[in-house]
């Protein structure tokens, strides 16, 4: 078996919740309970995940880090303008 494949699984896990919050985020427009510092450690996660796969064995499982960092990343951006509309 394969030991990629429980990272695929990780990664498809982690980032099924990302779209669920960005579009109750864009639906209330309250970013009430989102912490930035907590969104950032998860994002610096991801992309030392990109690193390793760039410097490391290249595979497809890098895609998915891609994803789940775009997704963070948005999901930060609303998290700084929803939160400083009703700070």
């Amino acid at each position: 078996m394969n030991p990629d494949i429980f990272e695929v699984i990780m990664l498809v896990c982690f980032g099924a919740a990302w779209p669920f919050s960005i579009y109750k985020m864009v639906k209330t427009k309250k970013s009430h309970g989102k912490s930035v510092y907590f969104l950032a450690v998860i994002l610096a996660g991801y992309i030392s995940g990109i690193l390793f796969e760039y410097f490391g064995e290249r595979n497809d499982v890098m895609l998915l880090y891609l994803l789940n960092t775009f997704m963070v990343s948005l999901d930060i951006t609303l998290t700084v303008k929803y939160g400083r509309k009703y700070a």
